[in-house]
């Protein structure tokens, strides 16, 4: 038995109102912070007449299937996941006005967010595909946009600084087997570097049809702790005591969380679908 999505939104909707009214396209008004936004022929794209602007995503819910009602009440909390996670960066819209390059939007902001959509998507399909037909496609919606008050974005923005880059070819990451030590070189710069769970060795057999695509997201993982150091080094002496957590350590674990349930999937698509690789995406900063 599952319940209509036309139903579900509009409920949604309907408990949307108050200090921050949040619509299923994705678009948010962040609160008094943002006072004075509207929206615009019904398509949810949210603009403010002071600030920063606001983040723009697709919307997750009208794209999906009917729910089956055992999956409901996950595939609810994600939806709302998803509109706390475009409200949180709104507010840092306006807590980092002024802060960076131009590519600090993208990098700081836009990207991580893609990357939280990305997991929390990934959980809303895996919830469905328990009991129905898992919904394809959902991670096409996690990219969202800067509406800055219906102009283009500032030059550079438009890159893709913040999100994940092609994985290098799987030989020179040795098919992502040393995730756990990548960067761990040695320290010359003196800011420690980034520890991470090796997930190649908790996989289990994985079906040759799948062995392509696991590879790229090992090599991938070893990617972003590459990135994640270097970033260490180019941040020296920027921020408050929790720069690193917030800038560094919890983006690379919400990427590692989208990675690993990439892994998951290829393999699930053949083969039982490993479960509980999310317990590996939390890393850790070593002095």
């Amino acid at each position: 038995m599952s319940r209509a999505l036309p139903k579900y939104n509009k409920r949604r909707v309907g408990l949307a109102g108050g200090a921050a009214a949040v619509a299923l396209t994705g678009a948010v008004i962040a609160g008094t912070a943002l006072a004075g936004e509207s929206s615009e022929g019904g398509g949810g794209d949210a603009r403010t007449l002071a600030g920063p602007g606001t983040v723009s995503c697709p919307d997750v819910a009208s794209q999906l299937p009917a729910i089956p009602a055992s999956a409901q009440a996950e595939v609810d909390r994600n939806l709302a996941l998803l509109d706390q996670q475009i409200t949180e960066a709104n507010k840092r819209l306006v807590d980092t006005v002024g802060q960076g390059g131009p590519n600090f939007v993208q990098n700081a902001i836009l990207g991580p967010l893609e990357d939280k959509r990305v997991a929390t998507v990934n959980r809303i399909a895996t919830a469905i595909g328990r009991t129905a037909d898992r919904p394809a496609g959902l991670d096409s919606l996690a990219a969202c946009s800067l509406d800055a008050q219906g102009d283009p974005a500032a030059p550079g923005q438009e890159e893709t600084g913040g999100t994940e880059t092609a994985a290098p070819p799987v030989g020179d990451a040795g098919a992502g087997g040393g995730d756990a030590g990548a960067g761990q070189d040695g320290d010359a710069s003196g800011v420690g570097t980034i520890s991470c769970p090796d997930v190649a060795p908790q996989l289990p057999a994985i079906p040759a049809s799948a062995q392509a695509e696991v590879d790229r997201n090992l090599a991938l993982l070893d990617q972003q702790i590459t990135e994640a150091n270097k970033r260490l080094v180019d941040t020296v002496g920027q921020g408050g005591p929790n720069f690193v957590q917030n800038a560094i350590l919890g983006p690379l674990e919400d990427k590692r969380v989208a990675t690993v349930n990439r892994i998951a999937t290829a393999i699930g698509r053949t083969a039982d679908r490993p479960a509980g690789l999310d317990s590996l995406a939390a890393c850790t900063l070593t002095k």
